[in-house]
């Protein structure tokens, strides 16, 4: 198996619209208001948010300008530079599958684009159990592994997003949504919610034809689980 380049994140301008990273900013666009309603739904308004792999702050710094007090962390010291800069709320460096957090600290733990980017998600999943008080909510998105997913996200991307890095993705660490729910199940965490995640087609097509991602790129949720997906899972309340 191809090892997975997570290093272009030291180096990266997180402003580019022709980088994959500009798919990062316009995912962000519709997830942090679905996962900040949910919080203030679920939860409250007086939530405290774990943002696991939070890059340069996109949803932890929108989470935080909403109210909640969040904490982003993650391994790339750059990029915590930027989220720093940009936004109100509190990051830390560290790792995914160590969290320097004591037992039941955090309301929500959210998990966006980093399973797909991890050996072994199971470790991320049980630590975000560990870290999430009983009734917290476990926020997540990542990938599905079957062939149209391989053509849309890696083949795809690389065919029409210029810089798109090396091994950005690779298609082993793709999770069916079967999988990621055995993880679920073991660390006492229950699946209430299961949404797809895709590009509008006039987007894929604008970027197909210029190949560069521009501001109005953008998301919206779908039925299937084919390609991106996303969902909450809550933690069981005797654990």
């Amino acid at each position: 198996m191809k090892q997975i380049n997570n290093d272009f994140y030291c180096d990266l301008d997180w402003t580019q619209e022709d980088h994959p990273i500009a798919l990062l900013r316009a995912e962000n666009k519709v997830r942090a208001p679905w996962v900040s309603q949910e919080i203030r739904s679920q939860i409250g308004s007086h939530a405290k948010v774990l943002d696991v792999g939070c890059g340069a702050g996109f949803l932890s710094n929108a989470l935080a300008e909403d109210g909640f007090e969040t904490v982003g962390i993650d391994l790339s010291n750059s990029s915590l530079e930027i989220a720093r800069q940009t936004g109100k709320a509190h990051y830390i460096q560290a790792n995914a599958y160590s969290l320097p957090f004591p037992k039941a600290s955090f309301d929500a733990v959210c998990a966006m684009d980093i399973l797909e980017h991890v050996e072994v998600p199971s470790l991320l999943v049980a630590e975000a159990a560990r870290v999430l008080k009983p009734g917290g909510l476990f926020f997540f998105h990542t990938f599905n592994r079957n062939p149209l997913s391989y053509l849309v996200i890696i083949k795809g991307v690389e065919w029409f997003v210029p810089n798109t890095p090396p091994n950005m993705h690779v298609y082993p660490l793709f999770i069916r949504p079967h999988e990621l729910e055995e993880h679920f199940e073991l660390y006492k965490l229950n699946a209430t919610v299961w949404r797809g995640f895709i590009p509008t087609v006039s987007s894929v097509l604008k970027m197909v034809l210029t190949r560069r991602i521009p501001e109005d790129f953008s998301f919206h949720f779908s039925r299937s689980l084919k390609t991106g997906y996303c969902g909450i899972a809550v933690k069981q309340v005797n654990y």
